[in-house]
């Protein structure tokens, strides 16, 4: 009996130290911050990140149209780097390597638009197969620098195959 007593109490004290901490750090504040919020004008779903659609019978086109709440006070100046994985570690990555093949994409006022295709993602992931009403496995990470130098990762975004 005291055995389970001390080990109640044990997990009880364990699970009053730990703190709840919002997100994937300690700098969370920097992913979409509050007082500098991008969203995906062309968002056709949340799941439960923004989601846009490519088709594989079309053109192909991975568009995806980010734009700065209006109340920031700020203008995008451009996304510097973008990253395609299942976390956001490739995205703060500080090296030259294994980011999406594009040049910087510059802003206007507080819209951007990043522009690729299935057939460039597919150079990049070879052994992926498409496949019809299902997401690419790797979500479209975005660092994004404002007018002011600060530097924003927006909310990854996904992409559903569709016909």
């Amino acid at each position: 009996m005291i055995k389970r007593i001390s080990g109640l109490a044990l997990s009880v004290a364990l699970l009053c130290s730990c703190s709840k901490q919002k997100g994937f750090g300690p700098n969370y504040s920097a992913y979409n911050g509050g007082d500098v919020p991008i969203s995906v004008q062309n968002a056709v779903g949340f799941r439960p990140d923004p989601t846009v659609t490519a088709s594989v019978n079309g053109d192909s086109s991975i568009t995806i149209n980010m734009v700065l709440a209006s109340t920031s006070g700020r203008t995008i100046k451009e996304i510097t780097r973008v990253a395609t994985s299942s976390s956001y570690a490739a995205i703060q990555s500080a090296g030259a390597t294994g980011f999406y093949p594009v040049p910087v994409i510059p802003g206007n006022g507080t819209t951007v638009t990043f522009k690729t295709s299935l057939s460039v993602y597919h150079t990049v992931y070879p052994r992926e197969a498409f496949k019809l009403n299902t997401e690419l496995t790797n979500r479209f990470y975005f660092r994004i620098t404002l007018d002011d130098g600060s530097v924003v990762y927006p909310t990854p975004t996904r992409v559903l195959v569709v016909n």
